[in-house]
């Protein structure tokens, strides 16, 4: 599922499940999904106000505008091969947002003027750069031609010796082909643009993921990562390797360390970067003057540790990533 439209816990996409109750009411982080590892590795306090505070984000015309587009790539394979047409896609786009409007009436202030009224130009804006979005897809890949194993499909999985109850791990990946043979292509939906190739590690990490929790499914590392970017037509495919995987698990097993010791403490420190501006928790951010609300849950434990974060994805150097 496209990451950027991952705004916060419970309106992302990401499977419900990151959190668990605990007897104060407040939550403790149960799995572990690719957004919100993405969360932590960029800023422990963002993944504190997420998972555990679960703090509201307001939606952006951004983020829902990927999650109608996700859901008419999807539901355009329910029709036969000859119908997947690019008219057809774009058709299915109201649609899909009314559905999406239905379930979540607030989104409808997305598109209101400053005195209340509803801004029909700027939704048939909106709406049209969906329907765009849509209709480049054909130029990137022919849907006719395709026939998915899985669409939007939830995975989980738990590696054992991580904690006492190991660690869950879980997402839901836009799509899956397999070929005759059974070689897995997993395939995730962009709806920006394709980064410069010395960013492209938050979206190889995301793929890493869904390969290793895949292969602990399935018993077969998938035989390619393929990214495709709508907003700027590209298409990055990555052919991950068994040590590589391996390696992401190592990874993920000290990241879950490092935040099971942050629940525990209380620790969750900012990291600034150049994303904070985009924050919707600047106001309570110690590095903006603000201060975060109590921490929720008990702190048994008085001792505070750095734990060293997860490195890049792709260490043992196996695999590679390229433009078709």
């Amino acid at each position: 599922m496209d990451t950027a439209t991952d705004n916060s816990a419970g309106q992302s996409g990401e499977p419900a499940g990151d959190r668990c109750a605990a007897p104060s009411g407040a939550v403790r982080p149960a799995s572990l999904s690719p957004s919100r590892a993405a969360d932590f590795m960029r800023c422990p306090l963002l993944y504190r106000f997420r998972v555990i505070d679960k703090l509201p984000e307001k939606p952006s015309p951004a983020a829902t505008r990927g999650t109608v587009v996700h859901a008419v790539l999807e539901r355009l394979f329910d029709a036969p091969a000859a119908e997947r047409t690019a008219p057809r896609a774009r058709g299915l786009v109201p649609g899909e947002w009314e559905k999406l409007l239905a379930g979540r009436p607030e989104l409808a202030e997305l598109f209101r003027r400053e005195d209340g009224s509803h801004d029909e130009e700027q939704l048939a804006t909106w709406l049209g750069d969906a329907e765009r979005l849509v209709e480049r897809w054909f130029e990137l890949e022919d849907p006719t031609r395709l026939e998915p194993a899985e669409r939007e499909l939830f995975v989980e999985t738990v590696i054992e010796g991580a904690g006492e109850a190991g660690l869950k791990l879980r997402g839901i990946v836009d799509r899956v082909d397999v070929t005759p043979s059974g070689d897995v292509r997993i395939v995730d939906y962009k709806t920006g643009k394709a980064p410069a190739p010395q960013y492209r590690g938050d979206a190889l990490f995301q793929m890493m993921f869904y390969a290793l929790v895949v292969w602990r499914l399935r018993g077969r590392v998938p035989r390619r990562l393929q990214l495709v970017y709508l907003g700027s037509g590209d298409v990055l495919t990555y052919d991950p390797a068994e040590a590589e995987l391996l390696a992401v698990e190592r990874k993920l097993r000290g990241l879950w360390e490092a935040i099971s010791l942050a629940t525990e403490t209380g620790d969750w420190r900012p990291r600034p970067t150049k994303l904070c501006g985009w924050c919707d928790h600047k106001a309570l951010c110690p590095e903006f003057g603000g201060t975060p609300p109590p921490y929720p849950l008990p702190v048994p434990a008085q001792r505070v540790e750095s734990a060293p974060g997860p490195a890049a994805p792709g260490e043992a150097g196996q695999g590679r990533m390229e433009p078709v």
